[in-house]
This record gives C-alpha cells, sequence and structure tokens, in this order.
C-alpha cells in the first residue's frame, strides 16, 4: 500500500492543504494548494459559511490536480491553552512467548492516561521518554525484547475541546473525515529538527499572520508552548497606517520589497502605489524596511522574553517558520537577537518550497512517525483509488475501510 496522507492547515491569512507521500521516510508532494482564508480568525472558525466556501475551494483544486477527491485528512488546530503532562503507564505482556509488540506499547500508553484527561479536554499526542522493562531494565526501544510487564513514562499534550470543535464541524458538513489532529510546535519541529536537536533542549516559534506560537522542546519532547497575541499582519496594519495605503498593498510590499537589514535596505528603490484617497505615492525600499523592522523587533523582544518564561535550562537552538521568515535578510535579524541559537527553518520538500507550509508538511511526517510506533499502514486512498491515481480524472467514493483509529488519536481502538 502506498502511504499518502493529506494535511490541512487553517491559518488566519490562508488555508493551506498539502497530499504528500512517504517513500522510504522521505516525503513527497503530490498537490500543494494555498486558499486565501475566510470565515477564520486567530486560527477559530467564526463565520462557518465562510469558512465552508474556503475550504471547499482548497478541497475543490487539490481534487482538480490529483484527479481524486480527498476526503480524509489531518488537520492543524489552534495551540491555544496547550496542556503537557508528565504521566507513566505499564502492561503485563500475556502472549505465551512475552515478546513485546507494538500493541503492548500502544496499551501502556493508554494506560498511562487513562481518567487524566478532563471532560472538556481533548487529546493531541502521547510522546514516550522512557521505556522499562521488567520493572527496572531502561531499553531505547522495548519491541520484539522479552518480558513480563512494560512501563512507559511519557509527556501527555492536551488542549481545549472547543479548539478543534468547529473546524471539525464544517469540515463534516463539506464531507471531509478529520483522520487525526495536530498542533503547530509538533509539526513544525517535525519539518524543521535536526539529528542534534533530538538530544537537547530547543524552542520553536511559528510567526502567524495573527499571533505567534513559541514552544519548548526537550530531548525531541514538547514541554511547554505558549501563544503571542501578535502576528506579522500587525506590520501590514502599520505600513497601511504610516503610507495611506490598503492592507492588500501594505501586504504585497512587505513581502516584495522590505529587507529585514536596515544596512541593505536602499533609499533609491521604490514602488508606486495608490494610497486610499487615490493618489499616486512612492515608496522607498529604506522607508518600507524601517517600518517593518522597528515592529519585528519589538516581536522578538516578546518573543525572547516568552522563551525565558517557559523554560529554565540552557537553549541550544530557536527554530523560526512562518511566511515572515523568509523576508530577505530575516536570518540575520534573528543573530543579532539570538545568536547562533537562533536559526531560520529551510523547507525543502519540492513543491511547498516556503515557509508558510511547514506546519502542512511537518503533520504529515508527524503522522507518519506516529503511524510507524503502532506498525500500522495508512493511506487516504483506497487501493483501487490508488490504482486509478495519476490517470483520468473520476470521481471514486473513497473506502472507510482503511479509516485509522478514533478520531482525534490512534491511541484509543475502538
Amino acid at each position: 500500500m502506498r502511504k499518502i496522507i493529506a494535511s490541512l492547515d487553517i491559518g488566519s491569512n490562508s488555508i493551506k492543504l498539502i497530499v504528500g507521500e512517504i517513500q522510504k521516510d522521505k516525503l513527497n508532494v503530490l498537490s500543494c494548494v494555498d486558499v486565501p482564508s475566510e470565515g477564520i480568525r486567530k486560527g477559530f472558525i467564526v463565520n462557518p459559511e465562510s469558512a465552508e466556501f474556503a475550504l471547499k475551494e482548497a478541497f475543490t483544486k487539490t481534487e482538480n490536480l490529483l484527479g481524486l477527491p480527498v476526503k480524509k485528512v489531518l488537520v492543524n488546530i489552534p495551540a491555544f491553552n496547550v496542556d503537557c503532562f508528565i504521566s507513566s503507564g505499564s502492561v503485563t505482556i500475556k502472549s505465551a512467548d512475552k515478546v513485546i509488540t507494538h500493541a503492548d506499547l500502544v496499551k501502556a500508553m493508554q494506560a498511562s492516561i487513562y481518567n487524566k484527561i478532563e471532560p472538556n479536554k481533548e487529546l493531541v499526542t502521547i510522546l514516550p521518554t522512557k521505556f522499562i522493562i521488567n520493572e527496572d531494565e531502561v531499553v531505547k526501544t522495548p519491541i520484539n525484547l522479552i518480558a513480563n510487564n512494560l512501563t512507559v513514562n511519557d509527556v501527555a499534550v492536551v488542549i481545549p475541546k472547543k479548539n478543534s470543535e468547529g473546524i471539525i464541524k464544517v469540515l463534516d458538513k463539506i464531507g471531509v473525515k478529520v483522520v487525526d489532529i495536530c498542533i503547530e510546535p509538533l509539526a513544525d519541529f517535525y519539518e524543521f529538527k535536526k539529528t542534534p536537536d533530538k538530544e537537547k533542549v530547543g524552542a520553536v516559534v511559528n510567526i502567524g499572520q495573527s499571533n505567534t506560537t513559541v514552544s519548548i522542546f526537550n530531548k525531541g519532547i514538547l514541554t511547554a508552548c505558549e501563544v503571542i497575541d501578535m502576528g506579522s499582519g500587525i506590520i501590514d496594519n502599520d505600513l497601511a497606517y504610516v503610507f495611506k495605503i490598503s492592507n492588500k498593498d501594505a501586504s504585497y510590499l512587505k513581502e516584495k520589497l522590505a529587507v529585514a537589514d536596515i544596512h541593505l535596505a536602499q533609499p533609491n528603490e521604490s514602488i508606486m502605489v495608490k494610497n486610499i484617497n487615490g493618489g499616486d505615492v512612492k515608496i522607498s525600499q529604506y522607508d518600507i524596511s524601517a517600518v517593518v523592522i522597528s515592529r519585528l523587533n519589538e516581536l522578538l523582544g516578546l518573543i525572547k522574553k516568552q522563551i525565558n518564561l517557559l523554560t529554565k535550562k540552557e537553549i541550544s537552538y530557536i527554530i523560526f517558520s512562518g511566511g515572515i521568515s523568509e523576508l530577505n535578510h530575516f536570518d540575520g535579524l534573528i543573530d543579532n537577537f539570538f545568536g547562533t541559537m537562533g536559526r531560520v527553518g529551510i523547507v525543502e520538500e519540492i513543491g511547498a518550497r516556503d515557509n508558510k507550509y511547514s506546519v502542512a508538511l511537518g503533520m504529515i511526517k508527524y503522522y507518519n512517525s506516529r503511524l510507524k510506533l503502532r506498525n500500522v499502514e495508512f493511506s487516504i486512498f483506497s487501493l483501487d483509488e490508488q490504482e486509478e491515481f495519476g490517470g483520468n480524472h473520476k470521481r471514486v467514493n473513497i473506502s472507510e475501510n482503511s479509516l485509522l483509529g478514533k478520531i482525534y488519536g490512534y491511541f484509543f481502538d475502538n
């Protein structure tokens, strides 16, 4: 079975829908769609009708590219009020040969959160930190070892149910089933992590349109997360106010003209646009960059403060993502604030080489890691559809036989 997975990142500025295939642990992008958001604010559905229209557009464009409808997705959920708690669960190995299986591992993880999640909270994931067999022997991986019992120490990540309810209702209305949910920090970490990051303490920062998510990882495990109520959209507001132009033109100038190093901004390089009164206004790269850098410095200061509040441990790396991180010379600005610790994440997948796609791409990689943990095969397309894939654009009803577990996480078997 081909491992084809779809991910949906619903942002305040745009909706990203990516379909990718995992081959030999490498993600190949099959389709990448980006449409303007409607009816969405800070990742929440505020106008279901408008959101439904925008989502339908994304799925229609994807179907036109692939020739098959996408009816199953992973979905990104707002990371407000994320809670990470340490837990532990144990199981007795009941098989005659006492060989530990993936099923035993999952049961131990289930036991670690039994009766520990509040009714108004929803499980995002369980991240194992230590495996212990026979009560005292720590092992790197317990699968296929012989033991009487298995204990798993882990970190459970939960969110308020209200973070996901609106999104899932709209997707259900348009006939799309949510296979699992994810949050920005996990997705970005899986997209940008390097091998040394797995053994160190670091931060992942996603600067979105309306807010910024700051997260702490300890040896690859999410331990803390906070959302700052400021994103790159405030830069558009500043530019619109200063130069008396529309927010649309402000966003365009920010992306196409501004640089993040004032010493590299050219006073004689400029663009002519219409102001809100219909008159022509000439804006130089130097003037627009000065406004952008001023607000970015304020935001980076808040990020630095938030990291210090979230952990007292020594930070080894800080990864930045989000569309604004594509700004020319943004890495130099990061270096001024954070030195060698800071780096801009680089999306390497062909067909989606822009940091605005980092969450959608990372979700697929994260989900693949969960599939491997369970030793489960999964694809959004049935075997018949996979044979049809790449042929004529023929509509086919997708079988439900391959649905992976229960919504919100495959650590619970139906």
